[in-house]
């Protein structure tokens, strides 16, 4: 089980939802809040053979088969990339194609993925405590995808009950939306957030010291635990993160570049932000304000902020990453020599 399901605010969430009835959730908030393992958590508390109020025993033989991955009364739907990462088995004819390199793992949940799951929720629970589905991250779902599970949420048949997970449910088709109940993720405190990073960040391995990479991992993360916790595994340090804005305004690219694209990505869009809020009269999120270079005009920072977005939607299969990335190296010196009196 993900050691995010052990975050005390995951814990208060799913003491509430479970206390609620309905068969189909749908979790949704920005990233980094937790939405896979509080939804993992549901279905096993759902599935377990002893469970509280507070979730799954977590002895149980039905916990130990979510554990192993191999119980027969729960289906993860997620992109082939997404399951491979979080150690859940592909079928064996999608295991094969992939192995036998006839195509690369699917980063959207692939339709006949969820054409299999229509079957499985048709079927007779096989430890009779009813069938569980996990549906993560549920805005890779395309229209074909989308469509075939509405069929099944709207007459769900026999004991199965849904959770759907997703940090842009926006994307979601209305239809779906509707048949679910709604979660917003809640956040951690302050302390909650910085407790739980530091206890995943030594149990990784990560020095810590005094702890106070903590709050750097956590400002670069805009307070997202989960977030935090993969920059901490990047190696960022307060002076690598005080430094990037000044030399990213340089044109030197020397401190993101071990980063991979969708990284230094993410990092100029917070960079924007920002400049943005700057420019607004607000404060930073990100970054302190010292180590922030002029701000343009809002305007200015506007036509960057799009443009980002846009090279957001190919940045995991750019046509040509030296290019993209040159590009970015460029227009990043141009806005950010924009002075306010000159932009």
């Amino acid at each position: 089980m993900n050691a995010a399901v052990d975050a005390p605010w995951l814990q208060r969430q799913r003491q509430r939802l479970l206390a609620q009835r309905g068969h189909a959730w749908l979790l949704q908030g920005p990233s980094g809040l937790g939405q896979y393992a509080l939804g993992l958590s549901l279905a096993q508390a759902w599935l377990c053979e002893q469970p509280t109020a507070a979730g799954a025993c977590g002895v149980c033989d039905s916990c130990h088969l979510i554990v192993s991955r191999s119980h027969p009364d729960l289906v993860v739907l997620m992109p082939e990339t997404e399951m491979l990462e979080r150690g859940w088995p592909l079928t064996e004819s999608a295991q094969k194609d992939i192995d036998d390199k006839k195509r690369k793992p699917s980063k959207e949940i692939r339709v006949e993925a969820m054409r299999d799951m229509v079957g499985f929720a048709q079927r007779t629970s096989a430890r009779g405590r009813g069938t569980a589905v996990l549906v993560y991250p549920a805005e890779r779902m395309n229209t074909v995808t989308a469509n075939a599970l509405l069929k099944t949420l709207e007459e769900p048949a026999g004991d199965t009950r849904f959770v759907l997970a997703s940090e842009s449910a926006h994307q979601l088709l209305p239809t779906i939306r509707s048949r679910c109940q709604t979660h917003v993720m809640g956040w951690p405190s302050d302390e909650e957030a910085t407790g739980w990073l530091l206890a995943q960040a030594e149990a990784a391995g990560i020095k810590v010291g005094d702890g106070s990479p903590a709050r750097v991992w956590l400002q670069a993360a805009g307070g997202r635990p989960e977030d935090a916790l993969d920059w901490a595994r990047a190696g960022l340090t307060a002076q690598r993160w005080s430094e990037l804005p000044q030399s990213l305004a340089r044109g030197d690219w020397t401190l993101v570049s071990d980063w991979p694209a969708s990284q230094q990505l993410a990092v100029l869009q917070k960079l924007c932000h920002d400049l943005m809020s700057v420019a607004g009269g607000g404060a930073p999120r990100f970054f302190d304000a010292a180590s922030l270079p002029p701000a343009p005009r809002w305007g200015v920072l506007a036509r960057w902020s799009k443009a980002l977005l846009n090279d957001a939607r190919t940045v995991e299969h750019p046509y040509n990453a030296g290019l993209m990335q040159e590009a970015w190296v460029a227009a990043t010196r141009q806005v950010l020599s924009r002075t306010p009196q000159g932009a």
